[in-house]
């Protein structure tokens, strides 16, 4: 196999944090322009809008870690992008290029301190993969132990430097110029970003998540965790166990050699509930190139970089809220995501309760849809515009990985359902010894259960409750609140807005370009960093004016 190369320019030594300014603001330029010209003539089709996207997915790739980081994080949010961008987002893990061997290997040597011919009976050169935080070489130890070694590539402690600052400076002007921008707490969001970022490339510290993930299921026979070989690890290399497998959403793969795909869906639930209600220590980025399945049916867990940790519930819990989604009980199962540090609590807790009550109707029996988002989405945009609500970022960490699973199940099984996926698990914590009541627990929880549904009222009453629901949570004063007139006149008023930054952007950036060639050069310097302020301000008004679009349809 022929691997491409590409010299990224954020790669390089000499790139200064006035370089990396202007990088990031030209291609938020651009991208405004490209909206801005769909916009004006009605160039909005999906194929149009995958073009976008992939175009996007391109200039993230150059800019380097940050933004692919960022690219991946937004592929888990339908509800804020077109199903298009999530569609390319998604791909972006299998588009960052492999770096050179010849560099992978010098790293090592640096960082081992002896040569590779010393260390390894045998190298290759071939990585395994390439994601944007390194590449994984397969190698075999003078021992005969066959291992792989993940090498960081290079600088990317000073690139995340430089983008924090840059970020940073772009969020403090967005609080300082933009109206409403302060009330989303963005400087918190982007600081947990960047924490999570530099906790990832410390490979000792991952090392350490990957030997406590491996106690976690030692006594599961069925999940596999690659071992660490510390006396070949450093902050920038990682050598770990060799622990080869099929692909976990290669169904066709999956079958040939005899393993049903049904048994791998109940194995990843289960492991996943196990690591989230009873560990409390979770890997937040399962996508499948980070678990594989062994010729023996065995789960294998590889990147232990992006791990979170949550409070844990005691087994009576966990069949309580169990019997709480059976139920569709929304306000128990909000209770216990409260108590578990999932949701912040507020003052109005409704449109959380109706996200809540909209999952667990939607999805409790059936895989996720993300089109289903969209029946929700916009009522839920207004809410939160009315009462901007942040959730912890260990519940985004869960709603991502979620999502990633479903999608593994989806293609193991298209019409999987969640329920009976986490029967192994729930049978497990039922025949538990460690809790006393745990049987009382459950005869009481499905005594209740019976009970309601014996108890269930009619039809008419169900009708009734769900009126007076929908009045409470501000449903129905959605749906009257504006007037076709004053929708049309709002997207008149942000269209010409949207034009005339346009222009500003424009023009100011042709002066730009004139004067730069000019005896008037160093004006050249201020018309540039107009154009940068007008591209913010016509970014901002695309968003808005998508948005508005998006809801009044």
């Amino acid at each position: 196999m022929k691997l491409i190369y590409i010299n990224l320019a954020w790669e390089k030594i000499a790139y200064s944090p006035l370089k990396r300014q202007w990088d990031i603001l030209w291609v938020t330029l651009q991208l405004g322009l490209h909206l801005t010209w769909d916009l004006v003539f009605g160039q909005n089709s999906s194929h149009q809008r995958h073009r976008r996207a992939h175009w996007l997915v391109g200039k993230l790739v150059h800019l380097g870690p940050t933004f692919i980081k960022i690219g991946q994080a937004l592929s888990t949010r339908p509800d804020l992008l077109p199903l298009e961008y999530i569609d390319e987002f998604s791909r972006l893990q299998d588009r960052v290029p492999p770096f050179l061997s010849e560099e992978a290997m010098e790293i090592i040597e640096a960082e081992l301190g002896k040569p590779v011919e010393l260390l390894f009976q045998d190298f290759e050169r071939v990585p395994l993969a390439s994601a944007s935080l390194g590449q994984v070489h397969k190698a075999i130890l003078k021992s005969g132990e066959e291992i792989v070694v993940k090498v960081q590539r290079r600088g990317l402690r000073r690139l995340f430097n430089l983008d924090f600052q840059v970020l940073h400076s772009l969020i403090r002007f967005g609080n300082r110029f933009i109206p409403g921008f302060k009330k989303y707490d963005l400087e918190l969001i982007y600081q947990e970003f960047f924490e999570l970022l530099f906790q990832e490339i410390d490979y000792l510290q991952e090392g350490k998540n990957a030997d406590r993930f491996r106690e976690n299921f030692q006594n599961y026979p069925h999940v596999l965790v690659p071992k660490v070989y510390w006396q070949y690890t450093t902050r920038k290399i990682l050598t770990l166990e060799y622990l080869p497998g099929i692909k976990i959403n290669d169904r066709e793969a999956l079958i040939k050699k005899g393993i049903n795909p049904d048994h791998i869906i109940q194995r990843g639930i289960s492991s996943y509930l196990k690591q989230l209600l009873e560990d409390g220590f979770f890997q937040s980025d399962p996508h499948p190139g980070n678990m594989a399945v062994n010729p023996q049916g065995d789960l294998i867990f590889y990147d232990f970089g992006t791990m979170a940790e949550i409070k844990t519930l005691a087994k009576d819990q966990m069949i309580q809220t169990f019997f709480a989604v059976l139920r569709k009980d929304a306000d128990q199962v909000l209770e216990m995501l409260v108590y578990m540090g999932l949701i912040e609590p507020i003052s109005d807790m409704t449109p959380v309760k109706r996200l809540v009550s909209f999952l667990l109707e939607k999805f409790r029996d059936k895989p996720i849809d993300v089109k289903a988002f969209e029946e929700i989405s916009s009522e839920l945009y207004i809410m939160f515009e009315q009462q901007p609500f942040r959730l912890p970022p260990q519940m985004t960490f869960i709603v991502k990985s979620l999502t990633t699973l479903d999608g593994i199940a989806r293609a193991l099984d298209p019409q999987y359902n969640l329920l009976a996926a986490s029967q192994p698990f729930v049978r497990k914590i039922a025949t538990s010894n460690s809790e006393g009541n745990m049987l009382t627990t459950i005869a009481r929880q499905t005594k209740n259960f019976i009970t309601r549904q014996l108890q269930k009222p009619s039809r008419l009453e169900l009708k009734i409750q769900n009126f007076e629901s929908r009045l409470e949570q501000g449903d129905l004063q959605i749906r009257i609140r504006a007037l076709e007139s004053e929708r049309t006149l709002k997207i008149i008023y942000l269209a010409l807005k949207t034009l005339i930054y346009t222009f500003l952007t424009g023009f100011s950036l042709l002066g730009a370009i004139l004067l730069l060639s000019s005896i008037y050069s160093k004006w050249a310097i201020i018309l540039f960093g107009l154009t940068g302020l007008f591209s913010l301000f016509l970014l901002k008004s695309l968003v808005k004016l998508a948005l508005q679009e998006k809801l009044y349809k």
